[in-house]
């Protein structure tokens, strides 16, 4: 394999790995540490991740609790979650904020569902646009006679596969978190 399709994977991996991050942080039916990856807080003087500023651990199905390391932060941690757009209302004991997560009505699953969807067309398209900056590697290295017109097609025909696994990836990853967020 050469360099330049290695290179063509690693940034195709890399949307993969982008997708991922967004997928975990859409909300299903059951708690994950995940969901509040994406929750910034107001921390001395910056946005900081809330796994920076606690611990965030999943008690049940349904509950997730940060024990907040400064109490000071605590009640910065809370308006972070409130305002996140996750729905979640936080409720304080001592240094830990809790979180139920209520029940996902069917309306909101179809819109997580349409989330998801726009998720995945981003990674596809992210795929094809490395596709597209591998063919035209290969184009202008045909121009300047470093490479013949028979590796042309070849390597063409390397990414267009490596390009096709990673799209099978990304359906097959947007099927999974389908089935996770229509799952009663």
């Amino acid at each position: 394999m050469s360099d330049l399709t290695k290179d063509l994977e690693s940034r195709m991996e890399g949307a993969i790995n982008v997708l991922t991050q967004e997928f975990n942080g859409l909300r299903t039916g059951r708690a994950s540490a995940d969901l509040l990856s994406p929750v910034m807080v107001d921390a001395y003087g910056s946005k900081t991740p809330i796994a920076q500023v606690g611990t965030v651990n999943v008690v049940d199905t349904k509950t997730i609790s940060v024990q907040v390391w400064d109490t000071t932060l605590i009640p910065a941690v809370e308006k972070a979650i409130r305002d996140s757009g996750l729905g979640l209302n936080p409720m304080t004991e001592g240094n830990v904020v809790r979180l139920n997560l209520p029940d996902i009505t069917a309306e909101r699953r179809v819109e997580l569902s349409k989330v998801a969807k726009k998720y995945a067309e981003n990674a596809r398209i992210s795929i094809r646009n490395v596709r597209r900056d591998g063919m035209d590697t290969i184009k202008k290295q045909e121009k300047s006679n470093d490479i013949t017109e028979d590796q042309v097609h070849s390597l063409g025909d390397d990414i267009q596969k490596i390009t096709d696994t990673f799209v099978a990836k990304v359906d097959s990853a947007l099927q999974q978190k389908e089935q996770d967020i229509m799952q009663v």
